[in-house]
């Protein structure tokens, strides 16, 4: 239904001087996005007070409310381009008026949980990149078109939103940090198995895609098809007190929020700031978490400021995020985390000591080794950690994913590839792509992890040029031997 639309408005982006990027598109519908979702949130709640008689205090003044600014109606309920802003009256009013509005509301919010403080942060950290104000007065009104009113709605939102995550995420590095193959988010998650009630947390969120994912696990069941029936109690749990994260960067947190509003989340408990920088030695235990689904981002470093926080110093960020993981998980809490695979061999001080980390303070229970090309522009290959903390590891079970196919933009990842694998894993079940590891069996100086399948035979190694050479000599030796001998018969 509202594919069209979006299709219409990158024509609009694509012409707008002021974007340049996929990166751009999706910042700047964003914002759009977020605005007219919050007129529609603020309608729906002024019919549910007028219906109950009960009094509703709208968030935005009149003069800053997208029924006056960005969509003036007339009588039959079509845009007055009378009464609209447009051209250069509009971009001034945007920039100068509306953007410092929005921002002041981060000061004034009673606290960081709340749609206030959202409005306050998003617009402290994202800018209007519309130079020509016709483009955006034709981006406004396309905009308009899109209702937040159903959850079906909502759902086909959140899908053409994603689309254009994923876009974003193919364009290049910076975008691609954020984005990580839904199928394998949906393969974490079932092997996790979160629940109601349970504080599931991703401290390098990005566009906030496990988290997503894993309320659409709960709130519409494992296949998406037979959703559970929540109570009244269950259904503000999973809106309030479930879902965390954190996202170090401007961009990626404004996309994280609007993406969880998509999802149904209205005020998402989403901090913005570097994870890493805090010290959390002393965590509460009312603070911790249950379930920990993340993909740190790799091949970051970080200074020598921010590794003091850590008992394991190292400028590699996935290790750092690593130990942040496990000391923030609780008692039997979970974690199931993207990371590179040379983390279950790398022989350097900071590997060896947090792979001991890992095996004597968590059961790590299953290592699943993805293909390269499972992270379409990402030439890294990744394994997913999925453990335990508080019981050290007795048996590892480890699956090599092969999906029978290259993977890449054009054959990406899909749900049936990893079938298999929340299958067998299940029952930790032996298999041509699986085996067992003992924990007994794992050298102690090392503690390598390699992935090495015993199903399949490891072809032999190609020989040093000396030692060819050497038995080439041999066999010359050998054969002219042989030639004297036949030689002197003869004679």
């Amino acid at each position: 239904m509202f594919e069209q639309t979006f299709k219409n408005l990158d024509d609009v982006l694509r012409k707008e001087a002021g974007c340049s990027s996929e990166l751009d598109y999706t910042e700047q519908t964003s914002w759009l996005l977020f605005l007219k979702y919050l007129d529609d949130l603020e309608r729906e709640k002024g019919q549910k007070a007028e219906l109950t008689g009960a009094r509703h205090e709208p968030i935005l003044d009149p003069a800053h409310r997208w029924a006056t600014w960005a969509a003036p109606k007339n009588a039959d309920g079509e845009i007055d381009h009378n009464a609209a802003l447009t051209g250069d009256d509009l971009i001034d009013f945007v920039n100068n008026e509306l953007f410092p509005y929005l921002k002041d509301f981060k000061a004034r919010a009673e606290s960081p949980d709340t749609i206030e403080y959202k409005i306050g942060e998003i617009f402290s950290e994202i800018t209007n990149k519309f130079r020509s104000g016709y483009s955006l007065r034709d981006a406004l009104d396309l905009i308009d078109e899109l209702q937040f009113r159903s959850q079906q709605e909502k759902h086909e939102l959140s899908d053409l939103y994603e689309s254009r995550i994923k876009k974003m995420g193919n364009a290049g590095r910076n975008g691609g940090e954020y984005y990580t193959p839904r199928p394998l988010i949906r393969a974490m998650i079932r092997v996790s198995k979160p629940k109601i009630g349970e504080r599931i947390y991703d401290g390098a969120c990005g566009s906030a895609g496990f988290l997503c994912e894993a309320h659409d696990f709960l709130r519409y069941g494992p296949d998406g098809k037979s959703p559970p029936k929540l109570t009244a109690a269950k259904l503000k749990k999973l809106q309030t007190a479930t879902f965390y994260g954190k996202e170090k960067k401007s961009l990626a947190y404004v996309i994280a929020i609007m993406n969880m509003i998509l999802h149904g989340i209205e005020a998402p408990n989403i901090i913005h700031g570097n994870t890493l920088a805090d010290h959390d030695q002393d965590v509460r235990e009312k603070d911790r978490y249950d379930l920990i689904l993340a993909n740190p981002p790799f091949g970051g470093k970080e200074r020598k400021e921010v590794q003091q926080n850590f008992p394991i110093k190292t400028g590699e960020t996935a290790f750092l995020f690593l130990q942040h993981f496990i000391r923030t998980l609780r008692a039997g809490g979970r974690g199931a985390v993207v990371i590179k695979n040379t983390f279950l061999s790398n022989s350097d001080n900071a590997s060896v000591a947090l792979r001991k980390e890992l095996l004597e303070g968590c059961n790590l229970h299953t290592v699943l080794d993805c293909p390269g090309g499972t992270f379409q522009g990402a030439g890294v290959k990744t394994v997913v950690l999925f453990f335990e903390k508080g019981a050290p590891t007795r048996k590892i079970w480890l699956y090599q994913l092969d999906p029978g196919r290259n993977l890449g933009k054009t054959n990406p990842l899909n749900d049936k590839d990893l079938a298999e694998f929340v299958k067998l894993q299940k029952t930790f079940a032996d298999s041509d792509k699986s085996w067992s590891v003992k924990r007994a069996d794992i050298d102690e100086t090392t503690w390598d992890l390699s992935v090495k399948n015993p199903t399949v035979e490891e072809e032999a190694p190609l020989r040093a040029p000396e030692e060819i050479i050497a038995e080439i000599r041999a066999l010359d030796a050998q054969a002219e031997c042989i030639l004297q001998t036949v030689g002197s018969l003869l004679d």
